[in-house]
Order: C-alpha cells, then sequence, then structure tokens
C-alpha cells in the first residue's frame, strides 16, 4: 500500500518555511519552484491513490470510469511513494549537487535519524495494521540509501535500472530458499517479529513493500531530484520515457502471460496494496500480502500490483515519471490551477499525517468502508476531509504534525561535526 508519503525529506528552505509557489520567470537565473510544487502534488495524489485502494471498493466491484481509477491506484500510488521518497533524499542531502564536508554528514544523520524513526514508527503500527503499513519498509529503503545520496543522476538511473532487471530473479530464488523452517528459525530470534509480526525477513524479501524489489523505486526516484524537471525539453523527455516503460512494460507483459496477469489473477483484483483489507479492515494483520509474491518462474511474466516482477518495477517506474512530471508543468505552467490546487498541494505537504491518519481515522470509524464497500462516498469523503484539515492546518503550521515531530528528531543532528 504506503508512505504513505509516505514519510517527506524535505529542503532546508521547504524545512523553514511554508511553500511558496513560483514560476522560473520569478528568479532569473534559478531553477523554478514550480518543480517543487509539482512534487508535493504528485504526493497528494499518491495518498489519495492509497485511500482508493483501503477504503474504495474492491476492482472486481467497480466498472467503467472506476474500474481505471481502482486499476491505476492498486499498487501504483505505493510505489509513487516510494519514488517520491528518493526524491526527497535528495532535498535533504542536495538536490542539483551532493553536500559535502560538514553539511554532507549533518544530511546523512538527519536521514538516518528519519529512517530510525520511521522504522519504530513503522513497528509500532503494525502490530495493528500487519506489513500494509509501508513506514518500517522506508526506513530501510533509507539507510540502504545513504551510500548513493552522492552519485549522479546517470548512475542512480543506471543503477535503478539493473535493479529493476535482477532483483525481481534474486528475490523468486531467496524466497524458496532457505526454506520455510530456516527462515521461522530466523523469524524466532528477531524482536521485529515477535513485536509485531513484520521482522526483518518480511521487510529485506517477503513482505507487502520488500526492499530487494523495491529499491529501484527509491533509487529512480533519486535521479530524477538531480535532473532540473523545469527545463522544457528534459520534461518533454521524461514524459517520452515514462511513456515507453509503461507502454513496454505492461505491454510486453500482456503477450507474454496474458490479460490476467496484468489486469487480474496474480495481484489482480484480489490483490495489491487492498490485499490486507478485504477481510476484516484496517485491523487485518497483512496476511494477504503474501499472494501478492510470484509462486512460479512464469509469473514472473506478470505484471500485477505488488508481484514484484521486472515488468511490474519497470511499468510502475513509468507511471510515476509520468505523474511527478505531469504535475511538475501543470504547477509551473497554468497559474490559475496552480492557485485552485493549493489546499490539494498542501496534503502533499504533510502527506505523513495523512497518510497515517487515514489508518486511524479507519480504527475510529470501521464502517468507513475498508475495501470492501462498493460505495465511493467513503473515499470521497476521505479525500475532502484530508483537503479540508491540510488547508486549514496549513495556514496556522508550518509542516504537519508527523512532519514537525519527525522534524524535532532530527535537531540533534546540529551537533554532527
Amino acid at each position: 500500500m504506503t508512505q504513505i508519503q509516505p514519510p517527506q525529506a524535505r529542503s532546508a528552505q521547504q524545512e523553514n518555511s511554508p511553500p511558496r509557489l513560483r514560476t522560473s520567470s520569478e528568479s532569473a537565473g534559478k531553477p523554478s519552484m514550480g518543480r517543487l510544487v509539482g512534487v508535493d502534488l504528485a504526493r497528494a495524489l499518491a495518498v489519495f491513490g492509497m485511500y482508493v485502494v483501503h477504503i474504495g471498493p474492491p476492482l472486481g466491484a467497480t466498472t467503467g470510469v472506476g474500474t481505471w481509477v481502482r486499476f491505476l491506484a492498486d499498487g501504483h500510488s505505493s510505489a509513487l511513494f516510494a519514488t517520491l521518497a528518493g526524491f526527497s533524499l535528495m532535498l535533504i542531502a542536495g538536490r542539483r549537487e551532493p553536500k559535502t564536508g560538514l553539511a554532507g554528514r549533518q544530511a546523512k544523520a538527519r536521514i538516518a535519524i528519519r529512517a530510525v524513526v520511521l522504522l519504530a514508527l513503522g513497528s509500532v503500527l503494525a502490530i495493528e495494521y500487519g506489513d500494509v503499513i509501508i513506514l518500517g519498509f522506508y526506513g530501510v529503503y533509507f539507510l540502504l540509501a545513504l551510500p548513493l545520496l552522492r552519485l549522479s543522476a546517470r548512475t542512480l538511473a543506471i543503477i535503478a535500472a539493473g535493479l529493476a532487471l535482477v532483483t525481481p530473479q534474486l528475490a523468486f530464488v531467496l524466497r524458496t530458499w532457505p526454506s520455510e523452517s530456516v527462515q521461522q528459525s530466523i523469524n524466532a530470534y528477531d524482536p521485529l517479529e515477535k513485536l509485531n509480526g513484520v521482522g526483518v525477513i518480511d521487510l529485506l524479501l517477503t513482505g507487502l513493500y520488500p526492499t530487494i524489489t523495491w529499491m529501484p523505486f527509491v533509487i529512480a526516484g533519486m535521479a530524477l531530484a538531480r535532473l532540473d524537471l523545469s527545463a522544457v525539453t528534459l520534461q518533454r523527455r521524461l514524459a517520452a520515457l515514462g511513456a515507453a516503460l509503461t507502454v513496454v512494460a505492461y505491454g510486453l507483459s500482456l503477450l507474454l502471460a496474458g490479460k490476467a496477469a496484468v489486469f487480474g489473477g496474480t495481484g489482480g483484483s484480489s490483490g495489491g496494496s487492498g490485499a490486507a483489507f478485504s477481510g476484516s479492515g484496517p485491523g487485518a494483520d497483512g496476511s494477504g500480502s503474501s499472494e501478492q509474491l510470484v509462486s512460479s518462474a512464469s509469473d514472473l511474466l506478470g505484471a500485477g500490483p505488488h508481484t514484484g516482477t521486472t515488468f511490474d518495477i519497470i511499468g510502475s517506474v513509468g507511471i510515476a515519471i509520468l505523474v511527478i512530471v505531469g504535475a511538475t508543468v501543470l504547477m509551473d505552467r497554468v497559474a490559475r490551477l496552480r492557485r485552485l490546487a493549493k489546499p490539494v498541494i498542501a496534503v502533499g505537504t504533510m502527506s505523513l499525517t495523512a497518510y497515517v491518519g487515514h489508518f486511524l481515522a479507519q480504527s475510529a470509524w470501521p464502517a468507513s468502508g475498508s475495501g470492501t464497500t462498493t460505495s465511493w462516498v467513503p473515499v470521497l469523503t476521505y479525500i475532502v476531509g484530508a483537503i479540508v484539515f491540510a488547508a486549514v492546518w496549513s495556514r496556522f503550521f508550518r509542516r504537519g504534525p508527523l512532519e514537525a515531530l519527525l522534524n524535532a528528531a532530527t535537531k540533534p543532528t546540529k551537533y554532527v561535526r
């Protein structure tokens, strides 16, 4: 599911002041701020996509436009979150140019602290919701990304592509070896497994957002952050790239494995990030996530959400690129829409709060859907509620409630020398 924004890693300028909407023409010689507002808009869309998966009608109960909305949200919203998480890491570490020296060490310390806090918060929430909570996985992603913070966009893109091609097959092998008995023996000594049922093996290999197949999203987001997204030529190239990745990945999967492998079957209507919500609601233990893992070599040709195949990863990255570039272009060039979208953008600036908040709200209001309703009213209610809350809160505070706490936790990094 996820991120969630999930969690956010904002630039120093964004951390200390409310979002400001500007176009490239307002500051000669400087990149446009529209790209950052566009990122916040993309975060908001990811949040709403998670709401659709967790609260809206299941794929099998939708028709027409609703079917496409559900399909695009299922798995793709959490992949968008992970991609944006990588982008956000670079806002801390130095977006276009990596921070070095003292600033670089402090940036790494901030990221490491955020990782630990998110891992702890994710572990606490997993006690109630299982591995449908992406925050703990985010903590692992952030720690593994630390050695990559100073790499160029080209190098990061090559690494992301290489991992997308290799890790799904590696994950398939590792899930069959060691044996289940060996995994159980490891879990017996795993404190996280004892605490919340989401242990190290789940975080790295078998969970709903396994690190081994989700790091390509994070690294792809890091590569995007190193680019000048305000450049028109680059925007066109990225849009073409995103479209090509999407068409090639899902097109090849459709040809090789059939319609069910992309739109249904493995990772299809009963699966995806909403699998754990098909039963008892937000209190589900996440056991349904195992249904998304490929069970045979032929499944590696599929592209269903959360299957973690090469086609799933490449197609989801393509969709994430299209959303981020599209949001950037809209915010940079359509001033009226930018003004109208302010309340939605506010959700993106506090996506951690919006993400965690919708789980808590479901616990307090179980009848709100939890993926079993056939009505779109509950999910629309959550979306409107999040927009209203974020719009009001942002008028009085610089950060969302959880974003403020996360920022406060990183204050000790000023003592790093």
